[in-house]
């Protein structure tokens, strides 16, 4: 019995200074990663590029497409072991020549409209149009109007962003419904255009665009958003004046679908090619901006994971693979063309196409492919807290007993939630995602709009998110999840 309790000790000993030494050896992997990081510029200038020569890289557009090819050239510049184009059907939609708004009123004077069409949007007619307005904070006050007080006029949606929601994501989710349904609700009550308050917290003359959709039982109007600032001086210049009219004039235009693609680079795994690591964020942006924070910082932060590891030489045991998504902004076909290959790729074995061949030539493994996990980066390019998990009681606890090794980084929150919409289209796979989750306090102010450009991201806070990034990849690559 004596010998046996020995042996016990000594077994303990012996995995406890194993533990302490692997922990070690992690402390200084991750030191390697952020010093790395928060040396080299490569992923800013790479931002540089990106925003200032591809702005406006609405999915479907020749921008987008200028973009895509930028991505292909830069991964293949990095000598990965894999770069191809995956395939995808998009949606093209153009906005045409600048909207025009004016407020017409005797009591309230003329007044010039900062506004900007909703993404989808259908036009006005080519003269524009013009009519009185009706302003509800709500579709319980449009439903108290009903048809008798809309038909024939402008609804303006007047719901502004709860300010007192520390969770600005929380205070965007209250407003983002208006601009997505509101010009249905509009329609149903006989409205020929519906006008929506900009959905973030912050009061400047930047109207923010956005996706908005329709439904066939209605008539489809056309639907723009006014900046915080201007729906606030409309309020009182409704009040000042219930006939009070409005001219609106845009020029949008749905084309026809256009063939676009995700960008995808590898760098194969030395102990398990098959099993792969995945991240990144979406290319395509809002025509009216830059596209800096929403996602151009997810796609140069994703790329320099690879630049990364063969900066330092990390051999990673897993395939690691990043994917730069096309359209997350309209219908996300770019991360439902990418599920839907995985999903395939899993039934049928993984074929690796060979880093000089992309033309179909594959090398079969012997495994079946699979994701070991999956993170996305598209909350904007601020100082890094940490991640959201999407998975297992289990898998979200060990990615927790990981927090002592990234804690002296400032990243402390790693709790359960939701990861992004490009890699959550792989979670009915089994996939555990994450989201890379920045402080949140400025995205609303840049999101989608002309106010997302190069100059409002700040390099170390770039560079903090991808060495974050990172970081996660080497942890995952080496305990698995």
């Amino acid at each position: 019995m004596k010998n046996i309790l020995l042996i016990s000790v000594f077994c303990f000993l012996i995995s406890a200074g194993t533990t302490a030494k692997a922990q070690n050896a992690d402390s200084i992997a991750i030191k390697r990663i952020f010093t790395d990081a928060l040396t080299d510029t490569t992923s800013y200038h790479n931002l540089r590029t990106l925003t200032g020569s591809y702005a406006g890289r609405l999915a479907g557009t020749a921008q987008s497409m200028k973009a895509v090819k930028w991505a292909e050239q830069l991964l293949k510049g990095m000598g990965l072991d894999t770069v191809y184009l995956q395939e995808c059907k998009v949606r093209h939609w153009e906005r045409g020549t600048k909207e025009t708004g004016r407020v017409i009123s005797a009591k309230a004077g003329n007044h010039e409209l900062v506004i900007c069409a909703l993404g989808g949007s259908v036009p006005t007619v080519a003269n524009g149009l013009t009519a009185n307005v009706v302003e509800v904070k709500d579709y319980d006050e449009l439903k108290k109007l009903g048809k008798e007080k809309v038909s024939g006029k402008i609804v303006f949606i007047n719901h502004p962003a709860d300010p007192s929601l520390y969770n600005t994501f929380a205070a965007y989710g209250g407003v983002a419904g208006y601009r997505v349904r509101g010009a249905v609700q509009a329609a149903y009550y006989g409205a020929i255009a519906m006008i929506d308050r900009s959905a973030t917290t912050s009061l400047d003359n930047f109207p923010h665009t956005g996706v908005m959709h329709y439904a066939d039982t209605v008539n489809k109007i056309p639907a723009l958003s006014v900046s915080t600032l201007e729906a606030d001086e409309l309020s009182k210049w409704i009040k000042a004046d219930p006939e009070l009219k409005i001219f609106l004039k845009t020029s949008c235009t749905e084309l026809p679908e256009a063939v676009s693609y995700n960008v995808i680079g590898e760098l194969r795994g030395t102990e398990h090619p098959d099993e792969i690591i995945a991240f990144g964020g979406h290319l395509d942006c809002w025509d009216i901006g830059q596209g800096a924070h929403d996602d151009g910082a997810g796609v140069v932060q994703s790329i320099d994971i690879l630049r990364l590891c063969k900066s330092l030489n990390l051999k990673t045991k897993h395939t690691i693979r990043v994917v730069v998504f096309m359209d997350e902004e309209m219908e996300q076909r770019g991360a439902k063309a990418y599920a839907e290959a995985s999903k395939k790729m899993l039934d049928a074995g993984y074929w690796m196409l060979d880093k000089q061949n992309t033309s179909g030539t594959a090398h079969p493994l012997t495994q079946p492919y699979r994701h070991v996990a999956a993170i996305e980066a598209d909350r904007g390019g601020f100082t890094p807290w940490g991640f959201s998990i999407d998975g297992t009681d289990n898998q979200v606890k060990k990615i927790q007993s990981w927090k002592n090794l990234l804690l002296p980084y400032g990243l402390f929150f790693f709790e359960k939630g939701g990861s992004g919409v490009d890699v959550g289209k792989l979670k009915e796979q089994g996939v555990p995602l994450l989201g890379l989750v920045p402080d949140s306090q400025r995205y609303f102010d840049y999101h989608h709009s002309a106010n997302d450009t190069f100059k409002a991201v700040n390099i170390r806070e770039l560079q903090l998110g991808t060495a974050s990034m990172a970081a996660m990849v080497y942890l995952i690559d080496e305990y698995g999840l």
